[in-house]
């Protein structure tokens, strides 16, 4: 799940008139930025059920769904109901996948109820268009869509916007975004969740049944968010353990029937190169950094680790078989895990990181830029953050002794432990040591004192190419 920004917090402030009193992350934006979707947290702030889990924050978009509730909507709505089985059906449905999406953060919130706490029927439009936005199949929300939209009005020098997806080992991530003048992305949804596609892949070399039904399920909904926040295309992206997978055929025909175009199951050099792209784009014109070229960049992922120098461009890249999911299941058997069994993975690591030097001249990098889930994640808990805000942690530096001394403060928590930390996505806590350990063995062979953080990667790489290619 996304992080929830200092500017945006005080955005929802501005909107709500009031304080946002219980965590939660934007999904979707309107076109200037502002947030127009929250998700909330399963609990308030007293511990209480808040059941609404997608908010509606707009107040343009709020105005325009008050008025069709003033003009008698809701009644309305749950008259056709008692007379139309079909729609009714699809209703309940659409609260229970609502009930279902919340329980992804909280598994007891399933007994919260459905779209905004409602059970049967409809309650509150407002609910109903807000989870049709964050990418639920709701004929109420999507009804509203209809007659409201465009929310703001059009502008008709901006690109129209693209959807990405980041089919990752560990996890899958969105991004729909447009282009900006200046080159950068305005960007329309974040967001991430750990599915574990490539749990056994290492192993087994094919895709379990059960890692594919929750990812095609994640991917679903970000595909519906792409299409309501009108998205012209949609780029799916696979990576490490598709790439390792022998039986994907039924992921790609699933990618096709979803996304509406071909998966790109994307080798390892391309990940790199969009990785970097994704990285340094605009970072020369940074004042504030002191990140002088060619770079280093370190992209630890599930499956694979890349690494990528270059100056304005790639120059030189190669993509390894390690990563924190696939070198956890093959190292460690204990919770927490043994000083042998981090010493085996550490000397698996280094034995990886020899021969990846030969192919790239890491040591002429003058900047380490560590991007993806584990850098920003180390960089967040060394900042000692209660919230993940990606703009606390984009383009600062973690330092190689703090990312030592919180690879030792994970290496000795149990899983359990780790997955309390705060700021931990649900799903990394358990390969989170090992993805730690690999960008430190990064850090220790190439001679870096610290790393740039940056929370743009492969995912923005692909938004930018998109963009350029249309």
């Amino acid at each position: 799940m996304g992080g929830q920004g200092g500017r945006d917090r005080e955005a929802v402030e501005r909107q709500l008139g009031r304080s946002p009193s219980i965590p939660f992350s934007v999904v979707a934006r309107c076109p200037d930025g502002h947030p127009l979707v929250i998700r909330n947290h399963p609990l308030d702030a007293e511990g209480r059920p808040f059941p609404t889990l997608f908010w509606l924050t707009c107040p343009d978009a709020v105005r325009k769904v008050a008025r069709l509730e003033s003009d008698g909507w809701i009644s309305r709505w749950n008259e056709r109901l008692s007379s139309d089985p079909t729609l009714a059906a699809e209703l309940a449905a659409a609260h229970e996948e609502y009930a279902r999406e919340r329980a992804r953060w909280m598994p007891e919130a399933l007994a919260f109820g459905g779209v905004g706490g409602a059970r049967t029927g409809v309650k509150c439009l407002h609910a109903h268009y807000a989870n049709h936005l964050g990418g639920g199949r709701d004929p109420v929300g999507a009804w509203v869509a209809e007659r409201i939209e465009p929310v703001h009005p059009p502008e008709p020098d901006r690109t129209p916007p693209v959807a990405v997806v980041d089919l990752g080992t560990n996890s899958i991530r969105l991004l729909v975004a447009s282009g900006r003048e200046d080159g950068g992305l305005n960007e329309l949804a974040r967001d991430m969740v750990i599915t574990r596609i490539g749990q056994g892949v290492d192993r087994t070399g094919r895709i379990d049944p059960s890692a594919l039904e929750r990812t095609l399920e994640v991917l679903g909904r970000y595909c519906r968010r792409a299409r309501a926040l009108h998205a012209r295309s949609i780029r799916v992206a696979a990576t490490s353990a598709v790439r390792d997978a022998v039986n994907r055929h039924e992921l790609e025909r699933a990618v096709r029937e979803l996304a509406g175009a071909d998966l790109e199951v994307i080798s390892g050099e391309k990940e790199a190169e969009l990785s970097f792209l994704g990285a340094t784009r605009g970072l020369a014109a940074d004042p504030t950094l002191e990140a002088p070229p060619p770079f280093l960049v370190v992209d630890v992922g599930g499956g694979s680790t890349e690494l990528v120098v270059g100056a304005e461009r790639p120059e030189a890249a190669i993509s390894t078989r390690m990563g924190s999911v696939r070198m956890t299941e093959r190292f460690v058997a204990h919770d927490p895990p043994t000083e042998e069994e981090l010493e085996a993975a550490r000397r698996e690591i280094d034995r990886i990181l020899e021969g990846a030097a030969r192919a790239v001249p890491a040591r002429d990098a003058r900047t380490l830029i560590a991007v993806a889930g584990t850098a920003t994640t180390l960089r967040g808990i060394d900042l000692g953050l209660s919230v993940y805000d990606p703009e606390v942690t984009h383009r600062t530096w973690l330092a190689l002794d703090r990312a030592e001394q919180v690879l030792a403060d994970l290496a000795a928590m149990t899983n359990a432990e780790r997955d309390a930390i705060p700021i931990m996505p649900p799903g990394r806590g358990d390969v989170i040591v090992c993805g730690a350990l690999i960008l430190v063995e990064v850090l220790r062979r190439f001679g870096f004192e610290r790393a740039l953080v940056s929370e743009t990667d492969i995912l923005d790489g692909l938004a930018f190419e998109a963009l350029e290619t249309r």
